[in-house]
């Protein structure tokens, strides 16, 4: 018989089904603990969040209790045990509907809030890019106006005291040029966003501020352009202030006392700003881009602004670069052949003979020359105008030496013994009005006028023809290396340089030309304004004499005929008497020679000829190899009219034994006299007189002993001029005591004498004779008597 078991209490946990879509306990406590964590991780939850969070915790908790308190309970039979998993179901159901609606509530609040708090963030985000686009407008504004007090401050206050100071400062004026461009377009922006009388914070004063900027756009690039390229040049001023410590500390001393208010200790810390301005502008118009709203009404405008001040800044940098390139490449130096030598080096000589080659190349068609139909076409007029000017210059100064030499001729000083006759008296006064009144003015207008700025514009030729000329060489370089794929650091900055220049006289080039045909056409009109008036000036001088001078009755057409015919026949006299003047003047001295020169003359004539004798009009002294030195009055054979490298104006000649070069222009062809001076008398005393050298002594010596002889007297033949301080010079006729019949070496060829005044010297003999007393001019010298 089977004994009856006794029932054993069941505590086996029933797990759910993984079919079953009810959540278990313990999945519903991971899922409360990650909605906790959820809610523990937002920022800014509020506390009625939290009252919430707790709420559902607690109510989670509570059904878990129950759950497993429910679950742990060993049912007495089966029965009990599916009614109680039924009400455990049924319970777990309900909890999880309560806790999903609690969920989706508490989403809710945390979305409204999130979207509470952005839009919160939103306008305090609005607010602060308002006051930091209206601080950086009111920086923008406010900082124009103290850049423009300190402008006005340098310009006006510290320049006047620098310029009191002394000695006064060289070049000052050149520091501060173009900065008063730059003042005046800053003031004018100023006076813009004065006019509008808006305040920074109103909306519309940002498009003021813009439509201001771009209006002036074109003028702030032309006054800091011009500004900054300058700029190079007033540091190097400062530095040459520097050098000159005590120049340097008087500008110093007046820096400071002219602006206290600034710690400044050199110009350059005024000078500088707008520099510093310029690339400024596009910082502080970007920042307020940045904090204004792309809803604004002005952000386009303000948008187009700061991209003009970008474009600004780089085309003034450009235009900077091509004048550094211009004023590196313009310059005229004048190098001597030393500097050039040692100037030389492997690479300079590298480049020259590539360059060479490359125009060899195109000169023998080897390669093509590369062409530039517009710059050749700017090249030729160029060089058109440069001719016409230069050509116009030299005529200017002609004309202006013609009316010097009017000026200096001045008749009215003269008395031509004219008193009495009317018409002669008339002409006088028109011409001292002429040369003292219309003509200087006259001269003076055209000197200003016309041959200042002709010569201003032939100074600025200088550089365009530099540019050219360094194009070529560029050029040159260029087309070696353009067939280059790959170009290393030195190519590329030789075809840089060639572009830029290129570049630079493509744009500038058009603009000189036009310019400068521009200012001759100005000045040939300015010429014919001045014949104009001229005329009319000296019209209405000669109206005022018109009643006084004769033919003034006659009709105009034949007052012009006889005019005419009277200055043509005046013209044709004055031709006559200058000739003659001419002829009279460069007519050859004949003059008797000495002996010496007598023998040299005939020693000369014997070797080459009468035709090839020449005088000397002055001395010639020698600068240069083979040239002789000749004194005034030699003679000289001429062998060649030209030099061994063809100058004709040196001439080799024959000087009695040395031969050498004479400049031609100190040589006139000898004229030998028609009559030969008369055979030297000798001069020998008469008979029973004895003289003593007088620049001897001797101790034995015998006093003269003159016995009586008729008085005769010693008087010069001819005209004899003075060589040297040893001779002396007579006239023909003038008596003469001879101190010694001979020179010191007792050469008879030459007398001692002494002239009227005193003067003493040598004279050739045989251009002294001897006469009776009474049958020549009274003297007062008797030495025979």
């Amino acid at each position: 018989m089977e004994v009856p078991r006794r029932p054993q209490p069941s505590f086996t946990l029933a797990l759910p089904k993984p079919a079953s879509s009810a959540l278990s306990p313990l999945g519903a406590v991971e899922k409360g603990s990650k909605k906790e964590k959820l809610l523990e991780r937002r920022d800014g939850s509020s506390e009625k969040d939290d009252q919430v969070g707790q709420e559902k915790r607690s109510s989670e908790e509570e059904t878990f209790q129950s759950d497993v308190s429910v679950f742990v309970e060993a049912p007495a039979d089966s029965s009990e045990y599916v009614n109680t998993n039924t009400a455990r179901t049924n319970l777990r159901l309900s909890s999880e509907d309560s806790f999903s609606e609690e969920n989706s509530i508490s989403e809710e609040r945390l979305a409204e809030e999130a979207h509470k708090k952005s839009e919160e963030e939103a306008a305090a985000a609005k607010e602060r890019a308002a006051q930091r686009q209206l601080l950086a407008i009111e920086e923008l504004v406010q900082s124009e106006r103290n850049y423009l007090r300190m402008l006005q401050l340098s310009t006006v206050t510290i320049r006047s005291n620098l310029q009191k100071l002394q000695p006064p400062l060289s070049n000052l004026d050149g520091m501060f040029l173009f900065i008063e461009e730059v003042i005046d377009v800053s003031s004018r922006l100023l006076s813009l966003l004065d006019q509008t009388q808006v305040k920074p914070d109103d909306p519309r004063f940002l498009e003021t501020l813009c439509h201001s900027f771009l209006s002036l756009s074109s003028d702030i690039e032309a006054a800091y352009r011009e500004y900054l390229s300058n700029y190079n040049h007033v540091t190097v001023v400062e530095n040459g202030y520097k050098q000159k410590e005590a120049l340097w500390n008087d500008i110093v001393k007046v820096i400071k006392a002219s602006a206290p208010e600034v710690n400044a200790t050199s110009l350059s810390f005024f000078l500088v700003m707008p520099v510093q301005r310029i690339a400024r502008y596009p910082l502080l118009l970007q920042t307020i881009q940045k904090h204004t709203d792309p809803s604004h009404p002005a952000y386009a405008l303000l948008e187009q602004t700061a991209h003009t001040s970008i474009a600004l800044n780089c085309r003034i940098n450009e235009y900077k670069r091509f004048r550094e390139v211009a004023d590196k490449y313009k310059k005229t130096e004048t190098l001597t052949i030393k500097d050039k030598i040692n100037r030389l080096n492997s690479h300079s000589i590298a480049k020259k003979t590539a360059r060479f080659s490359q125009q060899i190349k195109h000169e023998t068609g080897i390669a093509p020359k590369l062409v530039d139909e517009e710059f050749d076409a700017l090249e030729g007029f160029f060089y058109v105008l440069e001719n016409g000017i230069l050509e116009l210059l030299e005529n200017v100064e002609t004309y202006l030496n013609h009316l010097q030499a009017f000026l200096a001729c001045k008749t009215e000083e003269f008395d031509l013994d004219m008193d009495g006759e009317k018409a002669p008296i008339c002409y006088k006064e028109i011409t001292t009005a002429l040369r003292q009144w219309i003509i200087p003015t006259f001269e003076k207008r055209m000197r200003t006028l016309i041959h200042k700025p002709l010569c201003a514009l032939r100074d600025l030729l200088v550089g365009p023809r530099n540019l050219i000329r360094k194009r070529i060489d560029k050029l040159l370089d260029y087309e070696v290396i353009e067939a280059k794929s790959n170009l290393s650091y030195e190519e590329q900055a030789v075809a840089n340089t060639y572009r830029t220049m290129n570049t630079l006289l493509l744009n500038e080039l058009p603009q000189f030309n036009g310019l400068a045909l521009q200012m001759i056409w100005s000045m040939l009109g300015t010429f014919s304004c001045l014949h104009k008036d001229l005329a009319s000036d000296m019209e209405q001088l000669f109206q005022s004499f018109a009643q006084q001078l004769p033919h003034s009755s006659l009709h105009p057409a034949a007052f012009w005929e006889w005019a005419e015919s009277a200055a043509l026949e005046g013209a044709r006299r004055l031709q006559t008497l200058c000739q003659t003047v001419q002829d009279t003047l460069n007519a050859p001295v004949v003059q008797p020679l000495s002996p010496s020169s007598q023998r040299r003359l005939k020693q000369l004539t014997d070797k080459h000829g009468s035709g090839k004798i020449y005088q000397v009009m002055t001395t010639v002294v020698g600068s240069r190899d083979l040239d002789l030195n000749l004194t005034r009055g030699e003679l000289v054979a001429v062998i060649s009219e030209a030099d061994t490298r063809g100058d004709k104006r040196r001439w080799l000649v024959d000087a009695g034994g040395r031969r050498g070069y004479v400049p031609n222009s100190k040589l006139v062809r000898y004229h030998q006299p028609a009559e030969e001076p008369p055979p030297s008398p000798h001069l020998t005393l008469p008979e029973g007189m004895s003289g003593v050298r007088r620049h001897s002594y001797t101790p034995q010596s015998q006093p003269l002993t003159v016995m009586r002889q008729p008085c005769v007297q010693v008087l010069a033949a001819y005209d004899f001029t003075a060589r040297g301080n040893h001779e002396v010079s007579v006239r023909a006729g003038e008596p003469v005591r001879v101190l010694e019949p001979h020179d010191k070496r007792g050469n008879p060829e030459w007398s001692l004498v002494e002239a009227r005044g005193g003067q003493r010297g040598y004279v050739p003999s045989n251009y002294l004779a001897i006469m009776p007393m009474g049958t020549g001019p009274s003297s007062g010298y008797s030495p025979f008597c």
